[in-house]
């Protein structure tokens, strides 16, 4: 299966700044994410970082990782990567799937398995992926988004809310979770090209507004949504300076099947 994984790279960061370019074992990290996608996927997946500035595409060179300038005034991650599809005349039908530049413990497999589960779902224009929640902690917390899904495997509901609701075990409180287990949203999405490019352009969705996500922007327009299944929680990604600190020790002293 071909397809193309693009790595959205913002230089801005309130939290961090300059975080694309924050030093990871003695490389970049938006480039330690484009090294550990390929360590794992197949020779012929392209892997292109959509950066927002001359010094990411720049230290993407250095290293040998293809990027390509995207504009600073992106209101959204997805703008940026339809503006990177166009930049790299990918084809309508061709299949993209964005990691994220601040995620240098992404699993190369589970890249791999939501491409693969938007290629065998005709009918999906995205793909994403989850896991079973394990603890009432996660399931309560509003950080944390679930997604419920129908026989095939799409999409019908992302929310910051405990769902799905059981009606008769959560009569006196969320003291244990329902089964099977609820599904925690990995944030890592595939797309085919042509709904890339038109995404940006469809009306925000009150449902996206309401629960800030905008993944229900797709489902609101009638749009399916694919979700692959994961066997556990992804690595860390990096937000802070202390998500930094903590991604770098990983990567040193690998755990849990994390490996630099």
């Amino acid at each position: 299966m071909r397809y193309t994984v693009l790595i959205p790279a913002r230089l801005a960061s309130s939290r961090l700044p300059n975080k694309p370019l924050a030093d990871i074992g003695g490389a970049p990290m938006v480039v330690r994410v484009a090294q550990r996608v390929r360590s794992g996927v197949s020779p012929e997946v392209r892997i292109v970082v959509a950066g927002d500035s001359p010094s990411i595409i720049q230290a993407c060179h250095d290293y040998g990782i293809e990027a390509v300038l995207t504009r600073e005034d992106h209101p959204s991650g997805s703008d940026r990567l339809a503006e990177a599809s166009h930049l790299l005349c990918l084809d309508d039908d061709d299949i993209v799937v964005n990691v994220q530049g601040d995620e240098p413990l992404i699993d190369p497999a589970l890249v791999q398995a939501v491409a693969a589960a938007l290629a065998v779902q005709p009918q999906a224009t995205m793909a994403t992926a989850a896991h079973a929640i394990d603890s009432t902690a996660d399931f309560t917390n509003p950080n944390v988004v679930k997604v419920v899904i129908d026989v095939n495997g799409l999409a019908l509901y992302f929310s910051r809310a405990p769902i799905a609701w059981w009606r008769d075990g959560f009569v006196s409180g969320i003291r244990t979770l329902p089964q099977p287990a609820p599904l925690r949203h990995i944030g890592i999405y595939a797309y085919r090209v042509a709904f890339l490019r038109l995404f940006p352009q469809l009306a925000q969705a009150p449902i996206e507004v309401t629960e800030s996500l905008e993944q229900l922007r797709a489902l609101w327009h009638g749009y399916r949504i694919a979700v692959h299944i994961a066997d556990q929680a992804p690595g860390a990604g990096v937000d802070t300076p202390e998500d930094l600190e903590r991604v770098r020790t990983l990567f040193f002293h690998p755990v849990s099947g994390h490996v630099s």
